[in-house]
């Protein structure tokens, strides 16, 4: 797709139509500061705020932590999408049709794009199964959801075939690319479906792409009788990953509760799918699911892009955890809580009940009887002291010994010193276990020197990866427009200058910096044609995005020399010190001078 001289892109049209206010607002709130606004930064924790907009640049910057960009470059580093999905989330913001921009050659497309087709129409063939199986259907009945929630959350069917995918798939795609996308399996006698007889759920990106599926078993009577091995295996089987799929980055129901999560300023996260369906049915939206996913201890993902429980917390801090009462689902939602309390969020939790679970709850017992759970819903260091101080008869060492290991644990992940000390109180008040004691156990037991190194070690890496990914979104735009470029019959830039450049930066040839980029190429040229109109001078962006890059080169190499510098001085290393402060000098200096340059 080559757009011609003058051609206005769909970047073009949607910034037309979407202000940067407009898009951030709905994001964060901001303040009027003059002609500017102001907020906290979403992107790192900060006390004042230092986050600006710009609505006559149409442009953002922190002065915190450097983040900085358009309407785009935003939503993309909020939501942790791909700049496809930023595209596609914004177009349907401003009304703008990505239709007339579509690539029609599908040898064109990349692994990804080519994913994405594949899912959507697998997500097409599971919904019209659904349609013909009646049993199915009076099942869902029976489970209390109602026909239009199947519809709105695309509920499907895999049926009882073992190659229902490769027949109706196949003639758009391969086997090889149907593997990929974590459908078919292979096995020495060929090709066989992954999800067979089950309830099928597709799960989605914040920005509503299908990346993934979760197939609940379904038997029907005629399979029972007949001891059907297609009605045989677990109860939930979920897609693998796959290069759109990480089940760390998303949340199920996400795409469908972020805007809830936003406006109540808090989320309810549950277990299963059928709890999500059914408490979104009873007008709570702002739930999101595990089932099908994951929660990872970290914000971001490995490729710096924001993770699910990350994404939660930007929308809101406070959280409440309503898993299913059995020893799994409460294992899962006290692992789920202490990762939230790591990320510094606000967790409460709630229990439901014995031999229930909340989708079950709802379709029994009604709306009300959920909210009542919703409102009961205690912090997690006065839940887990009502549930094991409950539980446990008058014995009091033996109270005073569970408290001590399965609940002081929890305190070490809350970062607030002011929260920690009145949860403190707290678990004395309610135990009788003296204060002083409580800080001793958690003194000794959990605050040893190697944690205390390992803790520091965590930021400095935090900050080396928050860099990273914004070297690597600046990477990916400059080659983007080199690649771009070179595909023209004309081009307006110095491209030799600018690859030398580049190369000098990075210290690595430019043909070893595509190979990390091979499978992308084709979504990097979509990219900057896309921003970018044939003809337009891009000799100043592309100045800018080198020195950007240039800088944030030398900030890893900073945080590399600083961690260095820390082991150096606990092993009194004075030579080595006396080495690493010059370069740390020398270094700080050269960013220095770049920012003394671009002021210029």
């Amino acid at each position: 797709m080559n757009i011609q001289s003058g051609a206005s892109t769909p970047v073009q049209k949607i910034k037309e139509r979407l202000s940067i206010e407009e898009v951030i607002s709905s994001y964060i709130k901001l303040e009027q500061i003059g002609a500017n606004l102001k907020a906290r930064c979403p992107f790192h924790n900060e006390k004042s705020p230092s986050f600006f907009v710009s609505p006559d640049r149409n442009s953002y910057y922190c002065f915190g932590c450097g983040a900085k960009g358009d309407i785009f470059t935003f939503v993309e580093e909020f939501e942790g999408l791909d700049f496809k999905g930023a595209l596609k989330l914004l177009a349907e913001k401003a009304g703008v049709s990505l239709s007339e921009f579509k690539k029609e050659n599908v040898a064109e497309i990349s692994e990804k794009e080519k994913l994405y087709s594949i899912m959507e129409k697998a997500e097409e063939y599971f919904v019209a199964n659904l349609k013909n199986e009646n049993e199915a259907l009076e099942y869902l009945k029976q489970r209390g959801v109602s026909e239009k929630t199947v519809t709105d959350f695309r509920i499907g069917f895999a049926k009882s075939e073992w190659r229902g995918i490769d027949e109706n798939l196949g003639k758009f795609f391969s086997k090889i690319d149907l593997e990929k996308a974590g459908l078919i399996k292979k096995t020495e006698k060929g090709y066989y479906d992954r999800f067979r007889s089950r309830i099928m759920f597709p799960i989605k990106d914040s920005s509503g792409r299908t990346i993934a599926f979760s197939g609940r078993l379904f038997v029907n009577e005629k399979d029972k009788n007949e001891g059907n091995k297609l009605a045989e295996g677990a109860k939930y089987i979920n897609s693998p990953e796959t290069p759109i799929f990480k089940k760390s980055s998303v949340l199920f129901g996400i795409d469908r509760a972020k805007d809830s999560i936003r406006k109540n300023d808090f989320s309810i996260i549950v277990e299963g799918q059928f709890d999500l369906i059914m408490s979104h049915q009873a007008g709570f939206r702002n739930t999101v699911a595990t089932s099908g996913t994951a929660l990872s201890e970290k914000d971001q993902s490995e490729d710096y892009k924001v993770n699910s429980l990350g994404l939660i917390k930007r929308l809101s801090q406070n959280v409440v955890f309503v898993f299913d009462p059995d020893k799994a689902g409460f294992a899962a939602s006290m692992r789920a809580a202490s990762i939230a309390l790591a990320l510094d969020m606000n967790v409460k939790a709630s229990d439901i009940g014995e031999g229930i679970d909340p989708a079950d709850l709802i379709a029994q017992k009604g709306v009300d009887a959920w909210k009542e759970v919703i409102r009961n819903a205690k912090h997690i260091i006065e839940f887990l002291l009502d549930k094991f101080i409950s539980n446990i008869s008058k014995d009091q060492l033996k109270m005073k010994l569970e408290v001590e290991s399965k609940i002081l644990p929890y305190l070490v992940y809350i970062q607030n010193p002011v929260k920690k000390s009145h949860f403190i109180s707290v678990i004395s008040h309610k135990t009788g276990i003296r204060e002083e004691d409580i800080r001793e156990i958690l003194k000794s037991k959990f605050t040893d020197e190697k944690q205390y190194e390992n803790n520091e070690d965590k930021i400095l890496d935090k900050k080396t990866d928050s860099i990273l990914f914004k070297k690597d979104y600046i990477l990916r735009r400059l080659l983007g427009i080199i690649l771009w470029q070179k595909s023209l019959a004309q081009n307006t830039l110095p491209l030799e200058d600018i690859v030398q450049k580049l190369q000098v930066i990075l210290n690595k040839k430019i043909e070893d910096v595509l190979l990390d980029f091979e499978n992308d190429t084709s979504d990097l040229i979509f990219e900057a044609e896309n921003f970018y109109n044939i003809g337009t001078d891009l000799n100043q962006d592309v100045k800018e995005m080198l020195a950007n890059l240039e800088e944030e080169n030398l900030k890893i190499m900073l945080s590399q020399k600083m961690l260095d510098l820390q082991f150096a001085e606990k092993k009194s290393d004075k030579d080595k010190i006396n080495i690493l402060l010059k370069e740390i000098g020398d270094l700080n200096n050269q960013v220095q001078n770049i920012k003394s340059g671009r002021v210029k």
